[in-house]
């Protein structure tokens, strides 16, 4: 899933990833074939979010996420787990979300790119 992205942005992602958990694209098509409950969110811009997403994802843009994560999930210990792309603004999005006090936040590697060429279910 590696992309052309420059050094510091991908200096800035590493960082971020040594402290946020991740997951794979498997084990959360698993555990949505299973029935599980947990909050699924894509934090791409809305425009990609209205062009295709994971069924059962809300919307919750890398943008705004601080902003309204509070208003959208005011308990920090609800299961958040994150999704972009490819897995690099997700993991961001999540490194913010720890420090602003979220304990249970997981980034979706390989994010929506990583589904859709699993073949898993896509909405439109």
């Amino acid at each position: 899933m590696t992309r052309n992205h420059a050094p510091q942005f991908l200096a800035l992602v590493n960082d971020a990833r040594s402290r946020v958990r991740e997951c794979t694209v498997a084990e959360v098509h698993q555990r949505i074939e299973a029935g599980e409950y947990f909050n699924l969110i894509d934090v791409r811009e809305e425009s990609e979010f209205a062009a295709g997403r994971i069924p059962t994802a809300s919307h919750l843009g890398k943008g705004v996420i601080e902003r309204d994560i509070e208003t959208c999930f005011p308990d920090p210990a609800t299961e958040l787990v994150l999704y972009c792309g490819g897995g690099y603004r997700s993991v961001l999005a999540a490194d913010a979300l720890q420090r602003m006090g979220y304990t249970n936040v997981i980034s979706m590697d390989g994010g929506y790119r990583g589904w859709k060429e699993a073949g898993y279910p896509l909405e439109h």
